[in-house]
């Protein structure tokens, strides 16, 4: 039972990483590689806040702040400085591993003994593991509660039709790269914001903890839409966190097979790799069935 709530748990923390990438991936329709530095960068200004006694609601703020910075920066490598978004993530991303070890002073940085957002005194009388499920469900309901406030206002619509179709957009007089840059921004802000909820959780954070996290987004993305189909933008993203929980069961269902934990990264991309080509799958499967009804491929 604890194992299935710290799965349930995980998994909300895990969405909120999952819907800020679902913001440029999905929406604004490119990869955005700034999130494997984004999201370490989160958790290290948290942990490094809370160690210097800074309370752990500022520091997971603090997160969020850091993860919109990093996202600026990258927009504006992009938009102004007309660098690839592949590069111009993966220079942030580079950057920012420096800037972590400063942070933190080293490569690992602990939370023994300080308290964190998810030890706070109100969530002492819940069972174990429950004091991250109910704060991951609480800033879960508050992210996609703005996120869909934001979408459907006319800067929301901007946004999305800027994913959409750009060169529409730019006729219709919208400022398309700001568009860009406030997109990275409000992703990456989820991001780091996540970084910092994962590290209290963990009770660490580390330099090297952004290695493989657009992976993990991008199959919580990936599972929720497969696991649910065509629906509105605001269920999708309530997908997107199902979807999260999901790959988190997936997960223990392999831990429990005996698998080892250093697995767990080549698990993933082999999950994230099904899930891609499920559609295609379902396809074929599809067009068997017609061929055996006799009939003809239009």
């Amino acid at each position: 039972m604890s194992l299935i709530v710290s799965a349930i748990g995980q998994g909300f923390l895990w969405g909120i990483l999952a819907l800020g990438l679902f913001l440029t991936f999905r929406i604004l329709d490119f990869p955005d590689m700034t999130v494997e530095g984004t999201f370490p960068f989160g958790a290290a200004v948290c942990v490094a806040a809370i160690t210097h006694g800074l309370n752990p609601l500022t520091a997971t703020l603090l997160s969020l702040g850091a993860g919109m910075l990093t996202g600026l920066i990258t927009g504006l490598l992009y938009t102004k400085g007309k660098i690839p978004i592949l590069l111009a993530g993966i220079l942030v991303m580079t950057g920012i591993y420096s800037i972590n070890l400063r942070i933190l002073g080293k490569a690992t940085l602990g939370l023994l003994n300080k308290q964190t957002i998810l030890s706070a005194p109100f969530l002492a009388n819940l069972p174990e593991g429950f004091a991250s499920v109910f704060i991951g469900l609480i800033f879960v309901a508050i992210a996609i509660t703005l996120l869909g406030l934001f979408l459907y206002t006319d800067l929301g619509q901007a946004f999305i039709a800027t994913g959409d179709n750009e060169k529409m957009a730019r006729s219709l007089g919208i400022n398309t790269d700001r568009m860009k840059i406030l997109g990275l921004m409000v992703a990456n802000g989820l991001i780091g914001l996540a970084g910092g909820l994962i590290a209290q959780n963990n009770g660490y954070a580390d330099v090297n903890m952004g290695t493989g996290t657009i992976v993990i987004g991008l199959a919580a993305i990936i599972i929720g839409e497969v696991a649910y189909g065509e629906l509105t933008l605001i269920a999708r993203l309530v997908a997107v966190i199902l979807g999260s929980i999901l790959y988190r069961f997936v997960l223990l269902i392999v831990l429990q097979l005996g698998f080892s934990t250093n697995d767990f990264r080549l698990i993933s991309a082999l999950v994230l790799a099904l899930c891609l080509m499920l559609p295609l799958f379902q396809k074929k499967f599809n067009f068997g069935r017609l061929l055996k009804k006799g009939v003809s491929r239009p």
